[in-house]
């Protein structure tokens, strides 16, 4: 019994120490404590108002290692935490896309992809294409054919995965318990009709970039994720694999694309408007892409702590 009133004293004690430690010094914990798991982190305070922003990506092979833990622990520190962007995806949307399978997955009348590129891109998709066993390759969606070519040429996707820290951030909240909600929400009705009525010619950019990607090679992915651990964001954010999907739907859709980004600039003006710490977590692509959430951020005359994003020298 003594034990256990003793062990109850410290547990009080220790939640008293917490409960009075300053929001500075917690804040420095978690910032600590999550950049020791090898993602990339920025901290922007206004006031009292504290944003951690937690930069992810997928696609990152199994050899390539992290600290998740790390990352679970700094989610248990914040008041608050942001998961990425949902999309709601209901039976009707199911079925829509069931109904315009074909539509979806092959270009129209009898076109092929000779159609859509100029002679010089098509040649270099040949060349990539070579050692298929088919030509049917020809005939698929543009974007279908983008996907294909980023995952399977560029490594992207092969093979086994580590866990993205999007996905890290999200479990780690729920099992905690922790009052966590999504930066927004896209209507599955938006999302498919985007899909659906988009020519094959919406397309040919997204194509174009996934090609460039794929003749980039296999060892692209890895490079990209060691670039990510490393902390080396513009890397990141120049690579084939991130210029490739920018282009592609939905990041690249001229109605999806400005939804997205201001439910991202509502996130952060509640976020700098509360006393808290509030931890989000979004895609590298999304916080450090020219004109992005970072830049935003301090064109705003806001102080974002963190590695440097900027692209260097020569790159565009």
């Amino acid at each position: 019994m003594r034990s256990a009133l003793f062990a109850l004293g410290l547990s009080v004690l220790w939640s008293g120490i917490a409960a009075a430690q300053p929001q500075e010094d917690r804040l420095d914990d978690i910032v600590v404590i999550a950049q020791s798991s090898g993602a990339p982190i920025w901290t922007i305070s206004d006031g009292d108002s504290t944003l951690v922003l937690v930069g992810s990506i997928s696609g990152i092979p199994h050899d390539v290692t992290w600290h998740p833990e790390a990352l679970e622990s700094a989610v248990r520190g914040a008041d608050l935490v942001l998961t990425p962007q949902e999309g709601q995806i209901g039976i009707a949307d199911v079925l829509r896309i069931v109904w315009r399978l074909r539509t979806i997955g092959q270009l129209p009348d009898q076109t092929t992809t000779a159609d859509y590129l100029s002679p010089d891109w098509q040649g270099r998709l040949d060349r990539l294409m070579a050692a298929e066993r088919s030509d049917r390759w020809r005939r698929q969606s543009l974007l279908l054919l983008a996907f294909d070519l980023i995952e399977n040429r560029a490594g992207f996707g092969q093979g086994r995965q580590s866990r993205p820290a999007g996905d890290v951030v999200r479990r780690t909240a729920r099992e905690a318990g922790m009052d966590t909600r999504p930066v927004g929400v896209v209507g599955g009705s938006s999302l498919v009709a985007s899909l659906i009525d988009a020519p094959p010619q919406a397309h040919v950019a997204c194509l174009q970039a996934a090609i460039v990607a794929a003749e980039a090679g296999p060892d692209t992915a890895r490079r990209r994720a060691l670039a990510w651990r490393a902390r080396s964001v513009a890397v990141v954010a120049s690579s084939p694999i991130d210029l490739a999907l920018s282009q592609c739907w939905p990041w690249a859709d001229a109605d999806i694309a400005p939804q997205l980004q201001r439910q991202w600039a509502d996130t952060i003006d509640t976020a700098l408007d509360e006393p808290q710490v509030t931890l989000a977590v979004a895609g590298v692509r999304l916080l450090a892409v020219e004109g992005g959430i970072l830049d935003q951020l301090e064109a705003r005359g806001l102080d974002v702590q963190g590695p440097d994003w900027h692209p260097v020298d020569g790159e565009d």
